[in-house]
This record gives C-alpha cells, structure tokens and sequence, in this order.
C-alpha cells in the first residue's frame, strides 16, 4: 500500500466529518420547522485493501481504507405516521361535528328567558291570564303579542339555523377545495421525488413537505399512503380513501403513473324537501355513494352530517335538518291545533306553505283585531282561553302524540345528548393523537441538545482527521527530502 493512501484517508475522513457537520447543522436550522424530519449522516467503510486476486499483496490481513458517507437518512417511524393520521381523521370529524352542534346550542339557548320554551311559556301565561279575565281589553292584546313573540322566535331560530347551514354548505366547498389543492401539491412533489431519485438523491426535504401535506389531508378523509421505492428513498406516494375498517374505497393519487382524481366541487347537491343536501361525491370518474363517505371519519364527512345528507333522494338526514324538520312540524301542527280550537284563523304562514316543510320560518300573527280573539262563547266566559292555553301541553298526533312543549323538551334533550357526545369524542381524540405526535416527535424531532453533542463530536472527529493528514504528510516529507543524507 502506497504511503500517499494515508492522505487519501485522512481526506475522505474529512469530507465525511464534514457532510455530518452540515447535516447537524441543517438541523438546528429547522428546528422549529413544521413538520421537518431531524436527518443523520450514515457512516460506511471504505472497501478494504488488497482485493482477492493472484497478484495482491502478501499482507497477514486486508487493511482498512477509511470511512465515506453512504446515506442521508430521515430518521422516521411510518407506523407512527399512520396511526397519527388515523387519529386524526377523527378528530376532525368530531371536532367539525362538536363545533356545528355547539354553533347549534349557543343559537338556541336553553334553557334561558330567551330561548323558544320560554316565548312558549309566555304565550300559555298570557291565556292563562286571558280566561281569568276574557273581557280585559290589556289581556287580549297581551295575547296577540306574546303570539307574534312566540311566532318571532320560530322565525328567528328557522332563520338562524338555515344561516349556519349556509355557513356549513361554504365550509364544505372551501374543504374540498383545500383538498384538491393539497392533492396537485403532492402529485407534483411525486415527480420531483421520483427525478432525483432516479438520479441516485433521496429528497429527504421534499419527503418532509409531503407528509406535512398529507397529514392535513388525512384531517378531511382517511387516508392509506403507499409507496413504491427507488434506490434509498422512499419513492413515490399513492394516496386512497379508506373506510373505518380499513378497507380502500377510491385512489386518489396513483404515484405510478402520476394520475390525481380531485373531488368534485360541483354536482354534489339535490334538493329535497326545499333543503339543498349532499347526495354525492365524485373522486375523478368515480362517485362515491354516501353510505362511503360517511364509512370514512374525517372532516369531510363531519361537514356533511351536519349540513345535511340524503340516502335515497326523497329523505333528509343530518343534524342541522333534522333539528329544523322537527321545528317546522312543531309550528305546523301547533298553527292546525290552534286555529281549529280558535275557530278563526289566529296564526297562518307566509307564502304556500301546505306541509311541514318550512312551516317554522314562515309562521305569523294573521289576527289584527285582539277583540276578535275567541276566549269563550258567552260574554266573561273563558273557559276557550283555557282550553288553547291547555293545548300546549296536550298531545298532538304528528308531535309523536306528545305535547308540544314535551316534545321539544325532548328534541333539545337528544340534541344535548348527542352534542356532549361529540364534545366527548372531541376530548377523547385530542389525547390520542397528541400521544401520538409525541411518540412521533419523540423520533423524529430535531434535539437541540443531541445536536450539540453530536456537532462537537463531529468536530473532533474533523481535526483527529485533519491531525492525520498532517502526520502523513510529515511522514512524507522526511522520505522525500532527509532519507539518504546521512553521511553526506
């Protein structure tokens, strides 16, 4: 072996110090960058000396050749990376569902002085007080008004409640729209993984801005990633949707032949009952029924429960429309049982309302006359004010044969029940997907302290090197310029 070898190993030595140096200080530099991945240079020795052949050199053993750097490394758990964005496809979906719900509740208010129990409430006292005394002028128009009160706050919830789902319907186009944006950000980043990697490069930061893109996604729809690797890598990504079970119901990327099915931001509403509701999703060519979308937990599908979904064309499901559904058949049949106990028509509905449908925000006062209120049948008898103040709390048919106020009672019960479930839900899967991201970043994250050492050790390890190369040149220089001197 040549003496000048020793400079060629003092040399590779210090180009690999070197290359770990800058990867730790690529480190610290991100260390507060959003989903960077800390990454470590992978040492490897350099062939040994001689190679097996007739002609080597007689030597007890083969001799080292030094070090190289063989890899760049993303130090990176996949199985923490798919269990993060499971646990966070649901917690977007309850926390899309326990903030429509919660939106809800805060609109309704009860129980309070405000909300529509307590204008019911007013409105049976004011009878009450009407049949004591049916002749008071004060008490019938008392009455007319704690109606057109009681008719206000139907409006104004029916209103509200429509207003939301507006906001919800939006809400939903702007999340398919972020999703297909998210969708050609990662195909595009495919490619530029897959060019560098046929050139032997792993894309260890565009892998980061990857996974940061797909993390977000798997927030609006579960997501199972693939991929087909090259050289060192980790290759392209495909991307499907999943339902709970796991099981793929579409491909959204296909990293092998750099195919994007994007969702389809038109086309996804059918108007049913006078609601506009979400009957389909297509992904590319397909469309996605919406016993699919809903098998996959994510924000998405939260949106659409809430907003409002048909199963067969001709049904409304969904929390924002059963709410309202029940509402409308509250002041429907409350108006019928009212007016056909009145006698004249003391409430009605603005523009054609013949059913149910929309009957809570068109329901009026048509009654301008409060001396044509009917208290009773004879002059100072009140015994019809009591009979209507009594029909609050009597069954009607369509009401489920409850009472009117007992029914509502029961719809603001379910609604409780079923938003402190997703407020439940909410809690519940933050825990875990923190625990999660903590394991994750437990791996993954950039330690400014292990950094450190590792930088100073590096650092050594660069000067022992340089060190080297010094004693082999000095080594050289005395054959070169003093061996053979003496005597002269």
């Amino acid at each position: 072996m040549s003496t000048f070898r020793g400079l060629e190993m003092a040399k590779q030595a210090i180009f690999t110090q070197q290359s770990a140096l800058h990867t730790t200080g690529h480190n610290i530099a991100n260390a507060n960058t959003e989903g960077y991945t800390r990454q470590r240079v992978n040492f490897e020795t350099n062939k040994p000396s001689p190679n097996a052949s007739r002609n080597r050199q007689e030597l007890p053993g083969q001799i080292g050749t030094g070090v190289k750097a063989g890899s760049i490394q993303r130090v990176r758990n996949q199985f923490l990376d798919v269990q993060f964005r499971g646990e966070n496809s649901k917690f977007g979906y309850y926390e899309t569902r326990n903030e429509a719900l919660a939106r809800m509740e805060n609109m309704l208010n009860e129980p309070s002085d405000t909300g529509l129990s307590a204008s019911m409430n007013q409105f049976w006292q004011s009878l009450q007080d009407l049949a004591v005394n049916p002749e008071n002028a004060g008490a019938r128009s008392v009455v007319l008004q704690r109606g057109k009160s009681l008719a206000g706050t139907f409006n104004y919830l029916s209103d509200s409640l429509n207003k939301i789902r507006g906001d919800l319907k939006n809400q939903l186009e702007v999340t398919l729209k972020d999703a297909n944006t998210m969708l050609e950000e990662v195909n595009k980043i495919n490619q530029e993984v897959r060019n560098l990697e046929t050139h032997g490069y792993a894309a260890n930061d565009l892998y980061d801005k990857r996974d940061v893109l797909l993390d977000k996604l798997s927030k609006i729809i579960p997501i199972e990633v693939t991929y087909d690797k090259q050289n060192n890598g980790d290759g392209v990504a495909t991307v499907s949707i999943v339902d709970d079970t796991g099981n793929e119901i579409a491909t959204l990327i296909d990293g092998k032949t750099d195919t994007v099915n994007t969702f389809s931001e038109t086309g996804i509403y059918s108007e049913v009952n006078k609601l506009d509701v979400v009957s389909q999703i297509k992904v590319g060519d397909m469309t996605l029924s919406m016993d699919q979308l809903l098998s996959s937990k994510g924000s998405l599908s939260g949106l659409i429960e809430s907003q409002g979904y048909t199963l067969d064309g001709q049904t409304v499901e969904g929390d924002y429309p059963v709410f309202l559904s029940k509402l409308d058949a509250m002041a429907f049949e409350f108006v019928e049982a009212f007016n056909n106990l009145h006698g004249d028509d003391f409430f009605g509905f603005d523009g054609n309302i013949t059913d149910q449908n929309g009957a809570a925000g068109a329901i009026k006062v048509v009654l301008e006359d409060p001396t044509k209120i009917n208290a009773g049948s004879e002059s100072g008898n009140g015994q019809n004010a009591l009979d209507l103040a009594d029909l609050l709390h009597e069954p009607l048919t369509d009401l489920d044969d409850s009472s009117m106020m007992d029914f509502y009672e029961s719809v603001i019960g379910d609604l409780g029940v079923i938003a402190e479930h997703a407020k439940r839900m909410t809690e519940n899967t933050t825990i875990l997907k923190s625990q999660v991201e903590n394991q994750r970043m437990s791996v993954s994250a950039v330690s400014l302290d292990e950094e450190l050492t590792n930088m100073l050790q590096f650092q050594h390890a660069y000067n022992a090197a340089a060190r080297s190369m010094t004693a082999t040149d000095e080594l050289l220089d005395q054959v070169i310029n003093r061996m053979g001197l003496v005597g002269r």
